[in-house]
């Protein structure tokens, strides 16, 4: 499948200048897509289909590719073909409308311990919580000796958060929605709306914010967030960056600092308050970011160092141009061909693969091959 079109970007910096890319300005080729942005022709592949809502990929040290279904399902396409069973099924997993499981990540030590940790929404007292728990690869291909890292994570069915990374300085990171109370958000004694910070064990680091402050939680390293769950380091800078949810519009891209204040739900939009953190970027209309990562391939070099967004609303890739805290440039890639687009990761060789979300009530529109798991390969140009 080939395609080539360009879609127009615009966003909002802080400070309220407004960046815009304008019309579109790429031109049909039968080579792939290009764009005056890019110049970066690619072909799309599809990987899997018949899927339902994969919403996280990694792979793993030895090439094997790994996927968070919601349902509840961990599952591996190898060597380019899908197993039929899953390498998990969770039994107690909360799948009420967007919930289920989400988060998946990889210790840093994977080849050494086979750690895999999920992130996903359970049931407790007739409401709705979020689980991180950690498992144990076997050799037989199975996982085990599952330890619970940390609960009672207050959710709701819109804004759960649940993306899982570990950060350059070996801690684990877990984004949490506000669930559905904006409040709680700017309280620190709830871990609703906070970017969450703890060891490998699921202790928590000495070095956290708010270690030995009276009455607040101190696994918390940032607060006032609606609900992020694009999250990610960039390269040679660490600076931690995430793609957030807003309401009505008010979609972000934050610089996220120790112990900052989002603003969410005091400062949204183009608002900003004294103390509070404004977003590098805002987005109105809403382009729903599901996902973010840097690119570090090579596969695709005008793409390295940029960010890249998954957008359900969107329906697109995002990628942000960046020299270090300074946005260049923005594009929407594949834009309204592929449906809500969730998950984007890089693969070891530097192609770029991602999922769809058609399955959302109510906004997805399921089609016979949704959802799917497809990825970007580098396509060379025609000598003339």
């Amino acid at each position: 499948m080939k395609l080539s079109f360009f879609g127009a970007a615009c966003g909002v910096l802080a400070g309220g200048v407004v960046l815009s890319i304008g019309a579109a300005c790429g031109k049909e080729a039968g080579s792939g897509q290009t764009t005056a942005g890019s110049a970066a022709p690619f072909r799309v592949e599809v990987v899997a289909t018949n899927l339902r809502v994969p919403w996280s990929i990694l792979f793993t040290p030895d090439g094997r590719l790994l996927f968070a279904e919601r349902p509840g399902r961990v599952r591996v396409i190898e060597k380019g073909k899908l197993r039929e069973e899953p390498l998990l099924t969770l039994a107690d997993v909360d799948t009420t409308l967007k919930l289920g499981l989400m988060g998946i990540t990889l210790h840093p030590q994977f080849q050494r311990n086979h750690w895999l940790y999920l992130a996903y929404a359970y049931r407790e007292g007739g409401g709705q919580r979020v689980r991180v728990v950690r498992y144990r690869e076997t050799r037989g291909g199975g996982l085990a000796e599952r330890t619970v890292i940390m609960e009672k994570i207050p959710a709701a069915t819109n804004h759960a958060g649940c993306r899982l990374r570990f950060g350059p300085d070996g801690k684990l990171y877990i984004t949490t929605g506000d669930a559905d109370r904006p409040e709680l958000a700017q309280r620190l004694d709830s871990l609703a709306g906070k970017t969450l910070r703890l060891n490998e064990d699921g202790t928590v680091p000495k070095d956290n914010p708010f270690t030995g402050r009276t009455g607040a939680r101190p696994e918390i390293w940032s607060y006032g967030h609606r609900n992020a769950q694009g999250l990610d380091w960039q390269p040679r800078t660490g600076r931690m960056f995430q793609s957030e949810h807003g309401p009505n519009g008010g979609d972000e891209v934050n610089i996220v600092e120790r112990g900052g204040n989002y603003g969410w739900p005091v400062a949204r939009h183009q608002l900003s308050r004294p103390g509070m953190e404004s977003p590098l970027l805002e987005y109105t209309p809403s382009i729903a970011p599901a996902s973010g990562m840097f690119y570090r391939g090579s596969a695709f070099p005008q793409f390295r160092g940029n960010f890249l967004v998954g957008c359900l609303r969107g329906e697109c890739i995002l990628r942000v141009q960046l020299v270090g805290k300074r946005v260049v440039s923005q594009e929407r890639l594949l834009e309204k061909k592929y449906g809500r687009i969730r998950e984007v990761t890089e693969a070891p060789d530097g192609t770029i693969y991602f999922s769809t979300s058609q399955h959302d009530p109510p906004e997805g529109r399921p089609r016979p091959e949704y959802d799917q798991i497809l990825r970007l390969i580098p396509e060379k140009q025609e000598q003339k």
